[in-house]
């Protein structure tokens, strides 16, 4: 089944010693690429340069064997983000935002595009596209007119502060989408930047009971939590590895988490979805560990192929 992924494809202007390194970015593209990498069918939606970054974006995940036939081509220049890396080589990222590639989705724009196939689950990451921009809006709208029906749609929030004005009011937003999907991926950083003061773990339950029939956080090096809809949890161990950086690590959990379930057919539809046991989904979620342990070991957002998780020993 083909997953299609919406949102934000970008460059990462990453350091290397005293310089800065492009390297293809951005969480719905890193998710699409990894998919690819697993050798899952994916497809990227979103806004993409027509300029020479934006073709490296696109070359490289035709190359992977991943899908473009949801990108919308716009003259404007790709967009940027500084990648900066603290002493526990953990990324933060400063956009370059106005009058560039990805801020200007539109709802025309998404209906000019060949219709997504009815059963194909969506992914949509957030980032440098939050729920404050229109193309946040978009994006919001795609999982919401999937609601009831037979597309599994699931949400990574990836939240970003310094693109966000109002977090309290971001905060109250974003509860109302996840309410709206099926599967909600969200790091214990990002709960606790939405809901600072609260137990992430609390308000991970409380997501489950609103809506979504799985809630999976991710914890860094100490694994993640998995939680249904009656707020039941599981915990599932990390991984130990020598870090290089966490650049693109979330979204490859991501990848590896929808790539997991899709393998074994969990994303034919919400019911399906709802229905897998616990063991089932703590599998899922031990693979997507195994792909952003990977990950960590490598330099920039770089997942592993399916053969390369095989062949790990974790």
């Amino acid at each position: 089944m083909t997953i299609v992924v919406a949102g934000e494809a970008l460059i990462d202007l990453a350091p290397r010693g005293e310089l800065l390194l492009p390297l293809p970015g951005g969480s719905p593209y890193n998710v699409a690429f990894g998919l690819a990498r697993l050798e899952r069918s994916s497809e990227y939606l979103g806004r993409v340069s027509t300029d020479g970054f934006g073709q490296q974006l696109l070359q490289r995940l035709r190359d992977e064997g991943g899908g473009t036939h949801y990108v919308v081509p716009t003259d404007e220049p790709t967009t940027l983000a500084v990648v900066h890396l603290d002493a526990q080589a953990r990324a933060s990222y400063g956009f370059y935002l106005q009058g560039t590639s990805t801020t200007g989705l539109t709802g025309d724009d998404v209906d000019g595009l060949p219709a997504l196939p009815d059963a194909a689950p969506l992914h949509v990451s957030f980032g440098a596209i939050t729920l404050d921009d229109p193309a946040g809006a978009v994006l919001a709208e795609l999982l919401r007119t999937g609601t009831g029906g037979s597309r599994v749609r699931t949400l990574d929030p990836n939240v970003r502060t310094n693109v966000i004005a109002d977090m309290p009011a971001y905060a109250q937003r974003m509860d109302q989408l996840v309410a709206t999907c099926d599967l909600i991926k969200v790091s214990d950083e990002d709960l606790e930047l939405l809901h600072p003061g609260v137990d992430p773990l609390a308000t991970a339950s409380r997501w489950a009971g609103s809506g979504p029939s799985r809630i999976v956080v991710t914890r860094g090096p100490h694994g993640a939590v998995a939680f249904d809809a009656s707020g039941g949890r599981r915990h599932i161990d990390g991984i130990e590895v020598e870090v290089v950086d966490t650049v693109g690590a979330g979204d490859a959990f991501t990848s590896g988490l929808l790539g997991a379930l899709d393998r074994a057919g969990h994303l034919a539809s919400p019911d399906t979805l709802a229905s897998i046991s616990a063991d089932d989904l703590d599998a899922a979620v031990r693979y997507a560990i195994r792909v952003a342990a990977i990950t960590c070991t490598r330099a920039g957002s770089d997942p592993p192929t399916a053969a390369e998780v095989d062949a790990s020993g974790y």
